[in-house]
């Protein structure tokens, strides 16, 4: 076997047991406890208390200055799509980095080992192939990450504002109508309920409501859930009823939830027109045309050819 190949592959298995080992000492050591790990989802770890937690953390950050910018306003619109999409630890712009580094490091090896070596010019688009795909997998996994995320805080929203407004008409105030609902939407819808949790948790921690909602919006990304933010800031500001502020927004995220509806069902139509043409159709020509042709294949032709 080609030395080269033998330690391309070597590489990449010592690149792979290297994050595998670190993701194992942060994520699975055993000498962690719960207030470690709560620490980390939070973003409160203590780094100066955990000497692996510093190494990684060196290691991430040095990858990064590969993977990532140190642009201020880039890592602050990056930590921020990540916290959208649910990745919500400290250091999550560092691993976000690294991964793309490591990954275009781990493409590359991986297509420099199972492509044939033939030509140089193979070789090298082989390789840069690699380097592509990994660079770019992290970011298309965040994103459809962050679209699944949207999808199941936006299905189970209109529900949950339909509970907030009967919580509030009834008499309860803001944060006890969050909390509540919270507690009633918990087991279908967790992610919501997470949301609504953090909001309760930051006004008892002595955070201004209204800074807790716009983080609600910010976390969330969702525009029906940043509208309610607002809805329930100007209320607040200009001492509106926040029971009739939720009602009529209730009634315009409803009719927002028919409308993209309305919008799925409209785009049926099209898509299954290009499902026949390009699928049904040739299965209906060479079943009308098909005997047509073998006839004509074994009867007219030889018949036209007898005759010349």
């Amino acid at each position: 076997m080609d030395p080269t190949i033998v330690a391309a592959a070597g590489f990449a298995a010592l690149a792979v047991g290297g994050v595998a080992y670190g993701g194992y000492s942060i994520l699975g050591g055993g000498d962690r406890s719960a207030a470690d790990r709560l620490g980390e989802l939070t973003g409160a770890a203590d780094d100066e208390s955990r000497p692996q937690q510093r190494r990684f953390s060196g290691l991430t950050q040095a990858a990064a200055r590969f993977g990532g910018s140190t642009d201020e306003a880039e890592v602050t619109a990056l930590r921020k799509w990540l916290m959208q999409a649910g990745y919500r630890e400290r250091n999550a712009v560092e691993l976000y980095s690294a991964s793309r580094a490591i990954g275009a490091v781990i493409g590359a090896l991986f297509c420099f080992v199972i492509v044939p070596k033939t030509t140089l010019l193979v070789m090298i688009g082989g390789t840069l192939l690699g380097t592509t795909i990994g660079y770019y997998l992290p970011p298309i996994m965040v994103t459809n990450a962050l679209q699944k995320r949207q999808e199941t805080l936006l299905r189970a929203f209109p529900d949950a504002l339909d509970l907030l407004v009967s919580c509030v008409e009834a008499g309860l105030g803001v944060d006890a109508a969050f909390r509540r609902v919270a507690e009633e939407i918990e087991s279908s819808t967790p992610d919501l309920a997470k949301e609504l949790q953090l909001v309760t948790h930051e006004v008892n921690a002595g955070l201004p409501r209204v800074e807790a909602l716009r983080r609600l919006g910010d976390r969330t990304g969702v525009d029906e859930i940043v509208s309610l933010a607002n809805v329930l800031i100007q209320a607040e500001r200009f001492g509106t009823s926040v029971a009739r502020s939720l009602r009529v927004h209730s009634e315009v995220v409803r009719v927002k939830r028919m409308q993209r509806a309305e919008e799925k069902a409209a785009q049926v139509s099209p898509k299954l027109t290009v499902v026949m043409i390009c699928f049904v159709l040739p299965c209906l020509i060479i079943i009308l045309i098909g005997p047509a042709v073998v006839n004509v294949k074994n009867i007219l032709l030889p018949s036209m050819a007898g005759a010349g």
